[in-house]
């Protein structure tokens, strides 16, 4: 395969616009294709979750559970390889200590000014459900960089959705990872049926208020349709990267990581984007040689990345590669350079970035600490990474003495009178000077 290089002056507007939508475009195509799923299971539940496992995931799970046993965690743990046990431990460990530092502070009401005092009270949200995908591979660091921060923000109710593998059993590495985390209530459904289970809730699935979790184009359409019945969490569809890099960069380490995000999947976004043409060509050269070993069916994700939503973009400086960057808001960046902080102030969309040469997707993805699950499709322009903060929620408590009355009441008074909301001025005047029905009642009482 010969990948193409694209000078960036000449890529026609409406293929710049296909490059910007990617995947989005199929997401919505997605949605018809789910909506009678979706329905499907909020009149049959496990039925239909039953039926759905075979036709997609090609699983048995009749005469299983939805809800995994205590058992199978443990037959799970048990059948784990040491070294697999060890790397779980070691990610989730560091995932734990990056996530403590967004602890909320202790509720404490601030001076406003004197007498008026006020302040943010963080408590969790009640329950959540947390998705881990499974079509093209397993992914327990899904579950821990979800169920993390859950814990900690101190979620009561954490529900954990993967599809199961064809004998109905799920993944050891999720389960082992789910009770390293905490977590042990995990269903074996998958796809958009899996969103509809945990915002309908079926016989064996506890509804509830909230998804979070990356998925295929049909998990996305399913959490858009289920908006209005379920917080359906940041925006996390298929992958997609960005490598920026210069002519300071080692186009072998390129060649290596501009690949990592690419074999997620067929609707995955992989680009590099350069301002030099010789490093472009370079890449392509060592891409068309490492493709030759890179096993099914993750060559042909590649392959078709390569030639879909992805490829070299050349620049004609920096300036303009950032430019492009920034429009695209990618999930994962990474930047490299001698100097890659240089850059760094520039960048103002991205879910994720990664500086230099030593920090491949992949060690974010698994183990250093920071959370790997990050916005798509262009989210990353409004939207953060996973974090403790997406299971919490803040109330405003205000506390005001008599004194910060006294000095905020004409103020309130003259702002209601202007925008023309008669009872929420007359509720100080009132009190201030009560009118001749209320001193009648008062009189009377």
């Amino acid at each position: 395969m010969s990948i193409s290089i694209k000078s960036w002056s000449e890529v026609p507007e409406a293929q710049r616009q296909k490059m910007f939508q990617r995947s989005e475009i199929d997401i919505t195509k997605a949605e018809a294709a789910v909506a009678p799923i979706i329905e499907d299971v909020a009149r049959r539940g496990d039925i239909a979750l039953a039926e759905y496992a075979a036709r997609f995931d090609g699983a048995d799970i009749s005469g299983m559970p939805i809800r995994v046993s205590e058992e199978e965690f443990r037959k799970a743990a048990d059948s784990l390889d040491d070294k697999v046990v060890q790397a779980l431990e070691y990610a989730v460990g560091n995932v734990r200590r990056f996530h403590e530092s967004q602890r909320p502070e202790p509720f404490e009401l601030q001076t406003v000014r004197p007498g008026i005092f006020a302040g943010e009270r963080p408590t969790p949200i009640d329950s959540v459900g947390l998705y881990v995908p499974r079509g093209r591979g397993s992914f327990p660091s899904m579950l821990y960089m979800l169920a993390v921060p859950a814990i900690i923000a101190g979620v009561p109710h954490i529900a954990v959705a993967t599809p199961p593998l064809p004998d109905g059993s799920v993944d050891p590495a999720c389960l082992y990872a789910a009770k390293l985390c905490g977590v042990d209530r995990v269903y074996r459904c998958g796809g958009a049926q899996a969103i509809a289970a945990l915002a309908y809730g079926t016989e064996s699935v506890e509804p509830v208020i909230k998804v979070v979790g990356p998925g295929s184009q049909y998990v996305t359409a399913a959490k858009r349709i289920l908006a209005d019945l379920i917080d359906p969490g940041l925006p996390a569809g298929p992958s997609e990267s960005i490598v920026l890099a210069d002519e300071g960069a080692d186009p072998y380490t390129v060649a290596l990581d501009l690949l990592i995000e690419a074999e997620h999947g067929s609707d995955s976004a992989a680009l590099l984007i350069t301002s030099s043409r010789l490093l472009a060509e370079e890449v392509a050269g060592y891409i068309d040689a490492y493709l030759e070993e890179v096993p099914e069916p993750r060559q042909g994700f590649i392959r078709d990345v390569l030639q879909g939503y992805g490829g070299i973009i050349v620049t004609v400086d920096m300036r303009e590669a950032l430019d492009i960057t920034n429009r695209f808001a990618t999930e994962h960046l990474q930047i490299q350079s001698k100097d890659p902080e240089q850059y760094l102030d520039s960048i103002r969309n991205a879910g994720e970035i990664l500086l230099g040469s030593r920090a491949p997707f992949s060690m974010a993805n698994y183990a250093v600490g920071a959370n790997a699950v990050l916005p798509t499709g262009g989210r990353a322009r409004t939207w953060s990474s996973v974090s403790v903060r997406d299971f919490m929620k803040y109330s405003s408590v205000v506390k005001i003495s008599e004194a910060g009355y006294q000095d905020a009441a004409p103020h309130v008074e003259t702002l209601a009178e202007y925008e023309g909301f008669f009872t929420h001025g007359h509720a100080l005047k009132y009190r201030r000077n009560p009118p001749a029905w209320a001193r009648n009642k008062q009189n009377h009482a």
